[in-house]
């Protein structure tokens, strides 16, 4: 059953609908198997099955979900025909990008949610009680620095001294850390203005900035609204991923560690369908929305991820990632990503189950 209220816990203008978002099964983890300042180890979880298998009182779990701006998983598991498949309620909850719901999650309002590869760096970097469920691979055309039509800039270089809107601790923040890193320059080297999508665009649009880094669909609705003009796109930043993040205290509550699961599987069901069904998805997400469904659809080609596991070579990435930030200076100490990562999982992600 999915509650018919959705609740906005960040208001704005913004009108793209969420960054396409999934959901892994992972065990309980007790607060004496985590530590005070944030870090847990690696945990083990019982294998999920199906909704056909789990216990009848799962239809009294409410499972809070975010749902992000610039990915729509509502709108996606009921494009895909599955959200009617979710054998307990689910209160949604839309946010306008990663850090925020993170926050909303720390906080006790969000038990799981998608985020870029950015955000669970910062809220682990801040001693939040987070897990990292699942993995997406990223399409590196899904996130791009752009600047207005007219302007002089046409190389990652000449951004050197200039004002760039960035949402802070977001997969973007990553993405302009990597692409001044590439030019020779360092985020110290031009003025970010931290600023959410619906800021971030109105400042654009009056060219009070020089650039702005974001992902999709607020790129392709840059694009066709304000002519702005792609600088560069995440290809050659290296494999990055977006993330499921559960909460721990979700986790502990074994009927809600298992309704996670389920999520997970009906909505790698649901990628593997858009997939497939890039115009029909497109359409969905442009009701969804509110934006055209041109504009969708050059969003949904450009962002379209692959589920995958949580392998070695996906911490790794995440660890490079910190890493940068910690060196970059900020986020204050070392996070050793490894430690927010559930694999037990895995066999129900890509594909696999």
């Amino acid at each position: 059953m999915i509650t018919n209220g959705r609740t906005r816990l960040r208001h704005g203008t913004w009108l793209a609908a969420s960054a396409l978002l999934t959901g892994a099964a992972v065990t309980a983890c007790s607060p004496a198997q985590a530590n005070s300042g944030g870090t847990q180890p690696t945990q083990s979880a019982p294998a999920t099955t199906g909704a056909s298998s789990v216990p009848a009182s799962l239809g009294d779990v409410t499972l809070h979900v975010g749902d992000q701006a610039g990915a729509g998983s509502q709108a996606l598991l009921t494009a895909a025909g599955l959200i009617g498949k979710l054998p307990f309620k689910v209160d949604w909850s839309d946010f306008t990008a990663g850090p925020p719901m993170l926050q909303a999650m720390s906080a006790g309002a969000v038990d799981i949610g998608a985020v870029g590869d950015a955000p669970p760096v910062f809220a682990a970097a801040g001693g939040s009680r987070i897990a990292v469920v699942s993995a997406l691979r990223a399409n590196p055309l899904g996130t791009a620095i752009l600047v207005p039509a007219g302007s002089p800039i046409h190389t990652v270089a000449q951004l050197r001294g200039k004002r760039i809107a960035v949402t802070e601790g977001s997969s973007s923040n990553y993405h302009l850390l990597a692409a001044l890193t590439r030019a020779g320059l360092s985020i110290h080297d031009v003025t970010p203005d931290y600023l959410l999508p619906p800021e971030a665009q109105a400042a654009f649009s009056a060219h009070q900035v020089d650039a702005w880094d974001v992902w999709s669909p607020f790129i392709e609705q840059a694009e066709t609204q304000d002519h702005a003009r792609v600088l560069t796109t995440g290809a050659g930043v290296g494999d990055t991923y977006s993330f499921v993040v559960a909460s721990r205290s979700a986790l502990a509550d074994p009927a809600t560690a298992q309704a996670i699961g389920d999520y997970l599987r009906l909505l790698d069901q649901a990628y593997r369908w858009a997939a497939s069904h890039p115009a029909a998805w497109a359409a969905t997400w442009a009701k969804a929305s509110g934006l055209p469904e041109k504009v969708m659809l050059a969003a949904v080609r450009n962002s379209l991820t692959t589920p995958t596991p949580i392998s070695p070579a996906v911490i790794r990435s995440e660890q490079t990632i910190a890493n940068a930030f910690t060196a970059a200076g900020l986020i204050p100490g070392h996070v050793d990503f490894a430690n927010f990562a559930v694999t037990t999982y895995n066999n129900i992600l890509g594909g696999t189950s």
